[in-house]
């Protein structure tokens, strides 16, 4: 089956350009112009958004925003600002991941694949025969291993994949601490630099927001000083 892209960018060039890439590597492609244009064409066959953030009318961080309110699709901004704080902000909103402009095809086909696999192979249940599904457990908090279903005080909270993915690393491993550079390599599988560090950062942040009863100070997620993070004791591991 092939993945779908809607492609949101004013420049025509660089709209066509990236279509005619994309759809050389066999995905089904759809373009817009603006962010109105984005809305109305998203759908449930959506697979990844590439949304560039400076358009007139609205800008991508205020449509991604809105795509939040219903939607999990990944999104890759494109963006001619390389401040660290215009890349927090994209995240902030919902972005998964960012490409400053002028990017090669090449870079810009390694993120494609790479969110592409990220939304459908770990966001999707796992196929399994067992009849059971396999729980972690902490306080009030509950983790399903084996696809994205997160519950604290029994109502279900709605991860992002890769807060899911981050989530349960450090659930699986709850004495270990994890350093910045640990966590970006083993979830985003890509050699870590400088800059790397606030992707995690934003991450946490989030995860923390979502799960934790007092997000200024977390008990789950904790921070070691220095060092990096860690988990708070498993309390209960069981299957039902």
């Amino acid at each position: 089956m092939k993945n779908h892209i809607l492609i949101v960018e004013d420049d025509e060039a660089i709209r066509e350009g990236v279509r005619i890439l994309l759809e050389g590597e066999g995905y089904t492609v759809q373009e817009a112009e603006d962010g109105f244009q984005c809305l109305k064409k998203l759908s449930a066959e959506t697979d990844l958004i590439i949304l560039d953030i400076m358009m007139p009318g609205i800008s991508g961080i205020k449509i991604c925003e809105e795509i939040r309110k219903t939607s999990h699709v990944p999104v890759l901004f494109l963006t001619a600002k390389g401040q660290e704080s215009d890349k927090l902000i994209g995240l902030m909103a919902g972005g998964d991941d960012y490409l400053v402009k002028p990017f090669s095809y090449a870079e810009l086909l390694a993120r494609v694949k790479a969110l592409l696999r990220r939304y459908c192979v770990y966001s999707q249940p796992l196929k399994t025969e067992k009849k059971t599904k396999q729980w972690l457990e902490y306080g009030k908090l509950k983790v399903n291993t084996q696809y994205n279903e997160v519950y604290r005080e029994g109502e279900e909270i709605h991860l992002r994949e890769m807060e899911y993915r981050l989530l349960l690393l450090m659930m699986e491993n709850p004495q270990k601490i994890f350093s910045i550079q640990n966590l970006y390599e083993s979830l985003w599988g890509e050699p870590f630099v400088y800059t790397s560090a606030n992707t995690v950062m934003v991450h946490i942040r989030k995860l923390r927001i979502k799960i934790e009863a007092d997000p200024q100070k977390p008990q789950i997620i904790q921070t070691v000083w220095g060092k990096g993070y860690r988990f708070g004791r498993i309390v209960e591991k069981k299957a039902k």
